[in-house]
């Protein structure tokens, strides 16, 4: 995987990852939850990221950020008004007044909903999705079909964190995808 590249610096990757902490055992034995959380907190920290992820947008140009539900919110909003972009978010079902669109996809433990209002998203609209990590891939995939199935240009998918030993880049073969991280 290739970091986020233009000029983000590795100070600034090198300040992202040094506040990503690892719980073990989380949220149950065998697994290391990566809590972004002091990421957050650390205004520095969270300017890097976003100025990462700002700086590996396409070229293309980006209409709308749409941030997955829920942490996907969290760094999609001031990605969106790095980029001069407006904010979709992505949400879990049921949580969305008025007609929505949604998308099923499987989880290793069963299936999982997102949805998004009907008229999020005009015809060839040009939308960015992100998220804050890349696992198997699943959701950030449910959710570039969503959007384009209202039309949007999904030019890429951004993520903090990519667990590459999840191989989540094969769920989005022939997208567009970058991290700040890998871990």
């Amino acid at each position: 995987m290739s970091p986020a590249s233009g000029s983000a610096s590795q100070e600034d990757r090198d300040r992202v990852r040094a506040l990503v902490r690892d719980v073990p055992d989380f949220p149950r034995a065998g697994i290391t939850f990566k809590d972004i959380t002091p990421l957050l907190a650390d205004p520095a920290g969270l300017r890097s990221a976003v100025t990462a992820l700002a700086d590996s947008a396409p070229e293309v140009g980006v209409d709308l950020v749409a941030g997955v539900e829920a942490r996907g919110f969290i760094v999609g909003t001031p990605l969106a008004l790095a980029l001069g972009a407006g904010f979709l978010p992505v949400r879990k079902a049921g949580r969305l007044p008025g007609a929505v669109v949604r998308e099923s996809y499987a989880l290793e433990y069963g299936e999982a909903v997102i949805e998004v209002h009907a008229d999020a998203v005009r015809p060839g609209q040009r939308v960015l999705v992100v998220d804050d990590v890349l696992a198997t891939g699943g959701t950030a995939r449910a959710a570039c079909a969503l959007l384009e199935r209202l039309g949007a240009q999904v030019v890429g998918v951004r993520f903090l964190l990519e667990l590459a030993g999840l191989d989540g880049r094969a769920a989005l073969t022939g997208r567009d995808v970058a991290a700040v991280l890998e871990a």
